[in-house]
């Protein structure tokens, strides 16, 4: 089974959704996981934009890149610059791949303005965790 580690830079956010929609996506046929360079705790803007969209992410939790070191990974998906930049070696055969998501968790403005922005981002990453799993998971 393929081991997938998504990093951005707290495991809030991105990393959170895209871990959610990975699996959802990969139906059993990859692990998943999800980390980040720091640790800001789960979103709970995040968990309510994926349940919105029938994934529940409600029990993840933040994990630092550290705990998962010496896990042999067979990809990386860095999900923001500063993760990629600050991505550390793993000594494994793990394929990298990288897409600069926004950061929704600093959106401003009105509530309705940031949960528009949380959706955005949801569906970016949406089509980005489906397109993977087709391309890179049999």
């Amino acid at each position: 089974m393929k081991k997938i580690l998504v990093l951005c830079t707290g495991n809030s956010c991105r990393s959170q959704l895209a871990e959610g929609y990975l699996r959802h996506f990969a139906g059993g046929r990859a692990e998943v996981y999800s980390a980040g360079v720091e640790t800001h705790g789960v979103n709970p803007r995040a968990i309510a934009t994926m349940q919105e969209d029938g994934i529940d992410i409600s029990g993840h939790t933040s994990s630092n890149m550290d705990q998962y070191k010496d896990i042999d990974f067979d990809y990386v998906i860095t999900v923001c610059d500063n993760a990629k930049e600050r991505c550390p070696f793993f000594p494994s055969k793990a394929q990298k791949f990288h897409h600069n998501f926004p950061d929704p968790a600093k959106a401003a403005g009105t509530e309705a303005e940031i949960v528009e922005q949380f959706r955005a981002v949801r569906e970016q990453i949406k089509a980005y965790s489906r397109d993977f799993i087709k391309q890179n998971i049999a």
